[in-house]
C-alpha cells in the first residue's frame, strides 16, 4: 500500500505533465503589460483596491463563495468592463470561487465601443442574441465557461442579491445607488469613456479606460493569498 506521503509525490509529478488551461495568446500578452504597469497605479488608487482585495480575501478565508457585482448606472460600460477583467483575473490567479457579475441603477445595453476595446485587448466575443440589448458571450480561454454579458438592473438577471461584493464603478451609482442589505459596499470609481463619444479621441479613450479597469482589478487579484 503507498504511503500518503508517495501518494501525493505521484500526484504532483502527475500534474507536472498536465497542461494548465491558458489565455488566448493575445490575451496573455496583453495581461503581461498590465502587470508590468502595477507601478504605474497610483497611491491613492491602490487605497480604494485594498478594499477589493481585502473583501476577496476574507471570502477565501471564511472558505465562501466570492460573489462580486460591479455596479454603474447603465450597466453599459465600466461595470461590464470590470466584470469581464474580475473573471479573468480570478482565473489568471487561480482564485477559487470567483463568480462576477454587473448590473446598473437601469438597463440600457453593453457599448459596442466598449465590446470593440474588449476584442482589441484579445477576447473573443460572440454575439448570441442581436437585439437592442445584445447578449454577447466573451471568452478568455479554451474550455472555459463564457461571461454573458448584457445590460440589467443590479438586482436582476441572475445577480445575487445577499452576501456578495457591490463595487460601485462610478460615482453617480454610488451616490444613487440604494441601501444593498446583506451586501459589502466598495467604491472604485473609473471616469466614464462615454465623454468621448463621437470625438477624435474617442477609440484611443475607450482603449485607455479599458487597459486602466484591467491593470488595477489584475493588480488588486495578485495580493490575494490562495491557500494551497
Amino acid at each position: 500500500m503507498h504511503s500518503r506521503i508517495s501518494v501525493k509525490a505521484e500526484i504532483r509529478e502527475f500534474l507536472l505533465f498536465v497542461p494548465m488551461p491558458q489565455l488566448f495568446t493575445s490575451l496573455q500578452l496583453y495581461v503581461d503589460g498590465l502587470i508590468q504597469e502595477f507601478d504605474q497605479i497610483p497611491a491613492e488608487r491602490k487605497v480604494l483596491l485594498s478594499n477589493l482585495t481585502h473583501y476577496i480575501q476574507s471570502c477565501i478565508n471564511q472558505r465562501k463563495e466570492v460573489a462580486l457585482t460591479f455596479i454603474c448606472t447603465h450597466n453599459s460600460r465600466r461595470s461590464h468592463l470590470s466584470q469581464i477583467w474580475a473573471q479573468t483575473a480570478a482565473f489568471y490567479y487561480a482564485v477559487p470561487n470567483v463568480s462576477t457579475y454587473s448590473g446598473g441603477t437601469e438597463a440600457t445595453a453593453f457599448n459596442p465601443r466598449a465590446v470593440k476595446a474588449i476584442k482589441k485587448a484579445g477576447f473573443q466575443v460572440e454575439t448570441e442574441d442581436d437585439a437592442d440589448n445584445p447578449v454577447y458571450l466573451v471568452r478568455f480561454a479554451t474550455a472555459q465557461t463564457p461571461i454573458k454579458a448584457f445590460s440589467k438592473i443590479y438586482d436582476q438577471g441572475g445577480n445575487p442579491v445577499r452576501h456578495f461584493g457591490a463595487v460601485m464603478t462610478c460615482t453617480h451609482a454610488d451616490e444613487n445607488c440604494p441601501y444593498i442589505p446583506e451586501a459589502t459596499r466598495i467604491s472604485l470609481p473609473f471616469d466614464d469613456p462615454k465623454a468621448f463619444d463621437d470625438t477624435p479621441l474617442e477609440e484611443a479613450k475607450y482603449d485607455e479606460r479599458t487597459r486602466q479597469i484591467g491593470r488595477e482589478i489584475f493588480f488588486a487579484f495578485s495580493l490575494v493569498k490562495v491557500p494551497e
